[in-house]
């Protein structure tokens, strides 16, 4: 089903199709001593609090097209924040060409699209392992919409917004909405995959791999990144105060966590 914004569907009252869009990062660091897990922990916690995840989300709405009815935000002890929208649709009188392309979204400027009320949502989980020098950080984003814009449009600018060594995303359509005939629509634009909506340069980066499930309307794209720098991994020093043994053994711990965070389960470390 091709549309343009000159072939758009008219439909039977309001358009009721849920779509709903996941996005999980992760950023690992190596921490050698209790006090550098410590000091990472608290570095996330500053860099990502419930204010500026507030900020974040704000601009997602804008991106969408949103108006903010209420926000609920909190930081935890002893660490991690979650901040949840509920949203309207803007003042808009028509939707932007761009709603039907499978392309990325803009960052954010006067963007503005057409959205009935939902919600957008993010919490974050900070944590590091007690005896193996790993620490992590996830951040879990949920914007679902109900109309005609797909969140799909936010997509580019989450993912500018968090320095993220992998990145799992999920995209699904639900419900349905009927056309002016009483005919049913599952999903009222083309997808073909999560990919598209990535600019190139930011795919470039990135090992991709997509797990989709066309005749249902579910979609999900892993990505992590493909060069590694031992640098930005170290939390306050820098490779050249260890040695080559030190370096290669601290980078195969690294890479096992990310590949068993990439691929979802546990892995022989050998």
């Amino acid at each position: 089903m091709k549309l343009t914004s000159e072939q758009r569907i008219t439909l039977h009252g309001f358009n009721n199709l849920t779509k709903s869009l996941s996005f999980n990062m992760y950023d690992i660091c190596f921490t050698k001593t209790k006090e550098e897990r410590e000091a990472y922990i608290a570095y996330i916690d500053q860099q990502y609090n419930a204010d500026r995840l507030t900020a974040i989300l704000k601009s997602v709405a804008d991106i969408i097209g949103a108006h903010v009815l209420n926000v609920a935000k909190q930081d935890y002890e002893p660490q991690g924040a979650s901040v949840t929208m509920l949203v309207s649709e803007g003042p808009i009188e028509t939707a932007p060409n761009e709603s039907f392309e499978e392309s990325p979204g803009p960052l954010p400027d006067a963007v503005v699209m057409h959205l009935s009320t939902s919600h957008i949502t993010v919490h974050t989980y900070p944590e590091y392992h007690p005896d193996e020098g790993i620490s992590t950080f996830r951040a879990d984003i949920d914007v679902s919409t109900c109309g005609e814009i797909s969140p799909l449009k936010a997509l580019h600018y989450l993912i500018r917004s968090f320095d993220t060594d992998i990145m799992t995303m999920d995209y699904r359509v639900r419900g349905f909405t009927r056309d002016i005939n009483g005919y049913k629509l599952f999903i009222d634009h083309e997808i073909s995959s999560i990919q598209n909506y990535i600019p190139d340069e930011i795919k470039s980066l990135y090992h991709m791999i997509d797990v989709n499930v066309y005749q249902e309307n579910i979609f999900h794209t892993k990505c992590k990144l493909r060069e590694f720098d031992l640098n930005n991994y170290l939390f306050g020093y820098t490779k050249d105060t260890l040695s080559a043994e030190e370096q290669a053994e601290i980078e195969k711990s690294l890479k096992w966590e990310m590949d068993e965070i990439f691929y979802g389960k546990n892995m022989v470390f050998t």
